[in-house]
């Protein structure tokens, strides 16, 4: 087992530390366990609709399933481990005779501060290089046999195929491999210059495109010049799998690869990224979320009060949840598109970072 003492902490760091993470491991395994219980049986009549393997759905399915979603809630299991056994200790009166002996509360939040830096690290490296390549397998078993499906469709496709050359698709059948109702426009600084619309598009292989019944008008001065035609050959620098997007496609991505797509694709003229967008901000506010909500939940817990732990547990599961729905509403706004993605991600910490403030100065000194 660690040492604490050789890295320079006193009995009460080493105390404080071990009941945190030993309490946010019991946590998660405890919600864990039901999240697996309820989804299989929720999942269960699919497993033999499909014929779904029991190895599949052990190794590839339940074992990338929990580091997926311990991980996803770690904020929530961080607040819940706080408020338990800072209200317990605060119920067993160790609060105070820590205050007592001449500890002050914020040095009494330093072992708090220790141990989220742990659960903020882990979470961080998991979500970014460990979980992205199990979440590959669980959703490949997801749209195997649960799902049953794949994404197959996409409208209003818009990218830019090199600097002022707009490509448009209203609509894309990835099974026909066709896109309809297809435009692309050149132009020089602001002006248009030339125009082409075709029925259909249909995607042949590596960046190869067939137009068909397609009409070209090339603007110049004050004429215009219209070429019209049955098929004609192109190359252009998208493939279907640039806009054909799941909303799980994001979470299958390691951070590095996460924000190179989102660069390519931005220069690219590609508009619809926003999830992915989310998903790389959402990473690092969520590893900041863990000392927020630390110094909220021990700030909250470590008052004695009349209702004892059941009040505290209950105040500090409200506040963990009203976390959580604020940042899937910043989300929405974000995939709408009023607000940005990083300002949405962020908003939620920095509203409960006040209130962080707020609580500490409050906390018994």
């Amino acid at each position: 087992m660690l040492n604490f003492r050789v890295l320079g902490l006193k009995r009460i760091d080493t105390y404080i530390i071990k009941k945190f993470l030993g309490t946010y491991l019991f946590a998660i395994f405890l919600i864990i366990s039901v999240s697996v219980m309820f989804d299989f049986n929720e999942k269960v009549d699919k497993f033999i609709k499909y014929s779904a393997p029991s190895s599949e759905i052990i190794f590839s399915y339940y074992l990338n399933f929990i580091p997926y979603y311990a991980n996803l809630f770690s904020s929530l299991f961080t607040f819940i481990a706080v408020i338990f056994f800072t209200s317990k200790l605060a119920d067993n009166s160790e609060i105070i005779a820590m205050l007592s002996s001449g500890i002050s509360f914020k040095r009494l939040m330093r072992p708090y501060l220790i141990s989220a830096a742990i659960i903020s690290g882990s979470t961080f490296l998991l979500n970014s290089f460990v979980i992205p390549p199990a979440n590959v397998k669980r959703i490949e078993f997801q749209n195997k046999y649960v799902n049953n499906k794949k994404i197959d469709y996409a409208s209003n496709v818009q990218f830019e195929v090199s600097p002022g050359v707009i490509a448009y698709i209203n609509q894309y059948d990835d099974q026909s491999r066709t896109g309809y109702r297809f435009s692309l426009e050149k132009f020089n600084k602001k002006e248009l210059v030339s125009r082409l619309t075709a029925q259909r598009i249909v995607y042949d292989s590596a960046y190869q495109w067939t137009i068909h019944d397609y009409m070209i008008r090339n603007f110049t001065a004050m004429k215009e010049e219209i070429i019209s035609g049955d098929k004609i050959d192109t190359t252009l620098s998208v493939i279907p799998s640039d806009f054909l997007i799941s909303v799980y496609d994001c979470e299958q991505m390691t951070t590095p690869a996460l924000k190179a797509y989102v660069d390519r694709q931005r220069t690219r003229g590609i508009g619809n990224i926003q999830l992915f967008e989310i998903e790389y901000h959402k990473r690092f506010s969520m590893a900041l979320a863990a000392f927020i909500l630390t110094i909220i939940g021990a700030s909250l817990s470590s008052r004695k009060v009349k209702g004892g732990m059941g009040f505290n547990i209950g105040i500090g599961i409200l506040l963990s949840f009203s976390y959580i729905l604020f940042m899937q509403i910043t989300s929405s706004f974000a995939i709408s598109g009023y607000v940005s993605p990083m300002v949405a991600m962020w908003i939620p910490n920095i509203l409960y970072t006040f209130i962080a403030i707020f609580l500490y100065i409050r906390a018994p000194k």
